[in-house]
């Protein structure tokens, strides 16, 4: 992998512990990200010299008195992704972040391997939020099929397609945890909706009634 394919990562967080924490366990874990900003105050990330990063893992409530919208209009010029960490998941303030222009939001009890799915999303301009708040936002909208990230997309048709959870995650070029993460975020999604894909055949063939997968494809093993 060249330099020009890495993701230049900055983290922001107060926690100091936390700071810590994630910035070893994304170095150690995530070989495409390179954490070149990890600081506790938004003022240090603006005069860090690696900034501007490709993607800041921002915490929400840094307790500045700086409005939200003010730092990821400020990144938005400057061609940075945003990614927002919260110890809560209040949907009204979900709502408002993204409207502002954050691409991802996770609870900060998020698995770790979604931390990075959440940072590789963002790279490549696609939006990412955590199943939890994804169902808080959407808590109102039972009766239609539920709305799926493209990467949760491409789970469902290899796993619906007959692919083991080993497999899926070879051929995503993630983790067996993280593909199993995103199984158990699909099916809470659809269980929301209104829909039991608890088996692999009911998801199959709701991904089949969704445009998921296509119906002529045979699945190799249950």
């Amino acid at each position: 992998m060249t330099s020009s394919d890495r993701i230049r990562l900055a983290l922001v967080d107060d926690h100091k512990m936390l700071l810590g924490a994630l910035t070893e366990w994304i170095r150690s874990a995530a070989s495409d990200i390179d954490m070149v900003v990890a600081v506790p105050t938004w003022p240090e990330l603006t005069v860090h010299p690696e900034f501007p990063v490709d993607v800041v893992l921002l915490d929400l409530d840094l307790k500045d008195n700086i409005p939200i919208s003010l730092k990821i209009n400020t990144l938005k010029t400057m061609g940075v992704k945003v990614v927002l960490m919260s110890t809560y998941s209040e949907p009204n303030v979900v709502r408002e972040a993204l409207a502002a222009g954050a691409l991802g939001y996770l609870v900060k009890s998020e698995d770790a391997g979604m931390i990075v799915e959440a940072i590789r999303a963002a790279a490549e301009g696609e939006p990412f939020v955590s199943a939890e708040l994804d169902l808080a936002l959407n808590a109102g909208e039972v009766g239609g099929s539920p709305k799926l990230s493209a990467q949760e997309r491409r789970v469902m048709a290899l796993y619906g397609g007959g692919e083991p959870v080993k497999a899926v995650a070879f051929q995503l070029s993630i983790s067996e945890e993280t593909a199993k993460s995103y199984l158990k975020r699909i099916r809470e999604k659809y269980r929301v909706a209104g829909f039991d894909v608890g088996t692999k055949v009911a998801l199959r063939k709701r991904a089949i009634e969704d445009g998921i997968l296509v119906e002529g494809e045979t699945p190799r093993s249950f």
